[in-house]
């Protein structure tokens, strides 16, 4: 996958065994992989993202939240 467009300067620090990505309300938020049996959804960014229609929204490997375009939206 290509790199996207930086779109937020806060830096998310990852732990193994979550999902990360930017819910519905425009918050990074992290999930407990299935193989995760004692973690908790929780809301883990302060910066509310502005999510525009049309594009994918995504947490880096280096923490950061990036933007991209979506092919067919």
């Amino acid at each position: 996958m290509g790199r996207g467009r930086k779109c937020s300067g806060e830096k998310i620090e990852r732990e193994d065994g979550y999902l990360y990505y930017v819910g519905k309300d425009g918050y990074v938020w992290r999930a407990p992989m299935r193989h995760n049996k004692r973690g908790k959804k929780k809301k883990v960014g302060n910066e509310k993202i502005d999510k525009k229609q049309g594009f994918m929204y995504y947490v880096g490997s280096d923490g950061f939240v990036y933007e991209t375009k979506m092919k067919n939206a």
